[in-house]
């Protein structure tokens, strides 16, 4: 970083984390301001108990999305989770099409290691076998986001990276009919339009809305159109029980650009290499919630959904150095590479919370069970056509034509021990049973296709918290998890890897050891250390072979450790002299070191073994920071955000540069976003966002697959005006 962001850190740091520690309240804060309720968007964590739902003794963070401090027009991960420390975000386009967010060292490539959840439920395509999450929803429809560390291993299932639950706006209860909606407009011809409607007749509530995204975006080439569909009908069919039937549905066609080389990204990073590649996911979930509460100690949730729908892509696939030119021999443009995934999964699963008392105090008890069945077709390397234009006919068969089934049964019990009216103790366990079969036919196939796999796991854990008389709390946890092998660690569906058939699920636990507190209204932390252990980390290495040409390996490459700390804290400036004050300046600094390292590892490289010990675990930079200042005044809200990301590996061999641009390091890079909020005549509000404000040159991550291979440029400086409606 040059002087002038050295310095603005420097300064909003020392800030933000020059009062003493305290503790954050769990509920919402407003304030009335001449007519107009502002939200106050501060980072606070899950209550001891929410529904069927025990979050005592873990790390866990509640955000509110607001206009005044993120673009949530184009769904802007950066801004959207800026306060969540950690939060390793893969940007892939400048439209929010795809959200790829990772923690602590894990895989942010579509939240694969992200147990991804909507109002309760999986949305993750499929959560054994290839849990990429390609549904994805409006941030303008998210009322509150839910983030659980790797301690929700044991309520929610596998994955290192934890539990991210988007739960959706409801209509309001006082109004028959309500109607929103927001039109926005900006650079690279971007629109988005978001309209809902929403209200309460007797007993039935419901809430419903439509979005629409489109634009050329930032790199020739990389057009786009995105829909999303949301319903919601719930039925309150006495005070005890509600059953509620929602549909929710995303797709999105892209024009893919391509990926570039280091010689080519420092000549132009806004260049293209591809304009005949095109993505294209379609994903639907309809669900049933059904909830019930026997008296006030006793509460059942059971959530059953399906999620059915596919993922396209035709593209030209090789290094970015080879142009996708007309072919001199044939005289056209070379086949494109056509492949296709279609998902069909149900799930169900059941929860049951009891209070109960323990001696003089209250303990709480929840239980749950899972049943979840997925199969996904897996047809790729089909020969596509020479054309130009999203079509995904074939000339010449699938190489890869497989049927991929996964069955899976869980229970798990956990339970809050009220030692004395502080202290709790809340150990856990869950048992899951999965089995895994593959059947089909690869073409070019070096190992057998036919696989069965059948693993039982039990995972434990347990957390303690201690309550202090200031409303501040001590917390710690340590919690088993595993993820699963995927499905696309034994089918290679590009030219550049080469899998290994042998490769086994990962497995470890997650510790964390915390603070947190506020002091009255102007001060709120949350300060924690972590800790990791990854067991057969399954990744990628870069091989040279006796030929000397380079390829890439995916297998268990090791065992590795992440540990660190995350700091979050906000101090309000003008609430410091008084704490009534209807305005406010806020300054918030979300602080993680991640220090992620392989502890035993090795790989044959030319005849020779490689040890991998010390190396850095792929896509984790040790330092993540964001820093905001927020100005709220009257019918104003309005956000200055300095988010910094050091360098990281895209492999585990710490390779400096290929020649390809496919592996490498990620440098390190800066960026500046302004969010702006104004509402005006009570029911009317303009908004406006700059992001990469001062058009900083970066990228965020190297990849060998789609939509690469290479170096996928991060967006330059984009602005959007928005206006809306809410009645």
């Amino acid at each position: 970083m040059n002087n002038f962001y050295k310095i603005f850190l420097f300064v909003l740091f020392a800030l933000s984390t020059g009062y003493s520690y305290a503790q954050q309240q769990s509920v919402k804060d407003t304030l009335q301001l001449d007519s107009v309720i502002v939200k106050e968007n501060r980072l606070k964590h899950l209550p001891n108990v929410t529904g069927t739902y025990i979050f005592a003794g873990k790390k866990t963070n509640l955000l509110y999305p607001d206009a005044g401090k993120a673009n949530l027009a184009n769904n802007n991960a950066r801004m959207t989770l800026a306060k969540i420390p950690g939060v390793n975000s893969w940007e892939m386009d400048g439209a929010g099409l795809q959200i790829n967010i990772g923690t602590r060292g894990t895989d942010p490539h579509r939240s694969i290691e992200m147990n991804m959840r909507q109002n309760g439920y999986n949305t993750n395509s499929d959560v054994f076998g290839y849990p990429e999450n390609h549904y994805n929803v409006p941030f303008q429809a998210i009322s509150e986001i839910q983030y659980v560390r790797g301690s929700a291993a044991l309520q929610f299932g596998s994955q290192f990276g934890g539990m991210m639950n988007y739960k959706i706006k409801e209509g309001d209860s006082t109004k028959v009919f309500g109607f929103e909606t927001e039109q926005t407009g900006g650079s690279n011809r971007f629109f988005n339009s978001y309209n809902a409607i929403g209200g309460k007749v007797g007993k039935v509530s419901y809430y419903a809305f439509y979005s629409a995204r489109s634009g050329d975006g930032w790199r020739p080439d990389a057009a786009f159109n995105y829909r999303a569909y949301y319903a919601n009908i719930k039925y309150q069919f006495n005070s005890k029980g509600s059953i509620a039937v929602q549909f929710s549905r995303s797709d999105y066609r892209q024009q893919i650009a391509g990926g570039l080389t280091d010689a080519q990204f420092d000549a132009n990073n806004r260049q293209s290499t591809r304009f005949r590649n095109f993505f294209n996911p379609e994903i639907n979930i309809p669900a049933l919630l059904f909830n019930y509460a026997f008296n006030s100690n006793t509460r059942l949730e059971v959530t059953s959904h399906v999620l059915f729908g596919q993922r396209n892509s035709v593209q030209f696939i090789n290094t970015p150095n080879i142009p996708d030119t007309v072919n001199t021999s044939l005289k056209t443009y070379n086949p494109r590479q056509v492949d296709r995934d279609y998902y069909a999964g149900f799930t169900t699963e059941a929860r049951l919370l009891h209070i109960y008392k323990l001696g003089t105090l209250n303990s709480t008890f929840t239980t749950g069970v899972r049943y979840f069945e997925e199969t996904t077709k897996r047809r790729q390397k089909g020969v596509g056509t020479i054309g130009t234009d999203f079509d995904l006919s074939l000339v010449k068969p699938y190489g890869i034509d497989l049927r991929l089934h996964s069955l899976n049964y869980a229970a798990f019990a956990e339970n809050i021990f009220q030692i004395t009216p502080e202290f709790t103790v809340t150990p856990g366990v869950r048992y899951e049973v999965i089995k895994t079969t593959t059947s089909g036919v690869i073409n070019n196939a070096t190992f057998p296709i036919g696989y069965k796999g059948n693993r039982n796991y039990p995972l434990f854990g347990t957390g303690l918290q201690y309550q202090f008389s200031n409303g501040n709390q001590l917390y710690g946890n340590i919690s088993q998890a595993y993820r699963p092998y995927l499905y696309a660690a034994v089918t290679p569906a590009d030219q550049l890897t080469i899998i290994d058939p042998n490769i086994k699920d990962s497995r470890g636990y997650d510790i964390d050891l915390g603070y947190r507190g506020h002091i009255s209204t102007v001060f709120n932390f949350d300060v924690n250390g972590f800790y990791v252990r990854y067991n057969n980390r399954a990744g990628t290495l870069t091989q040279t072979d006796a030929n000397n040409v380079t390829h890439l390996f995916a297998t268990n490459i090791g065992n590795a450790v992440a540990k660190g700390v995350e700091a979050y804290t906000e101090v309000s400036l003008l609430r410091s002299f008084n704490e009534h004050s209807g305005s406010d300046i806020r300054l918030f600094n979300s602080l993680a070191y991640t220090h992620g390292r392989y502890i035993s590892g090795s790989i044959n490289q030319s005849g020779k073994n490689i040890s991998l010990k010390n190396n850095q675990t792929e896509n984790t930079p040790d330092w993540i920071n964001r820093t905001g200042l927020t100005v709220l005044s009257n019918h104003v809200s309005t956000t200055l955000q300095f988010s910094y990301t050091s360098k990281s590996f895209s492999d585990a061999n710490n390779t400096i540069a290929n020649p390809t641009g496919a592996t490498g390091i990620v440098p390190a890079y800066h960026v500046f976003d302004w969010a702006f909020n104004y509402t005006f005549l009570r029911n009317y509000h303009i908004n406006a966002n700059v992001n990469n404000l001062f058009n900083a040159k970066y990228f965020t991550r190297r990849i060998n697959m789609y939509p690469g291979p290479g170096i996928l440029p991060a967006d330059g400086r984009t602005f959007s005006i928005g206006l809306g409606m809410k009645l």
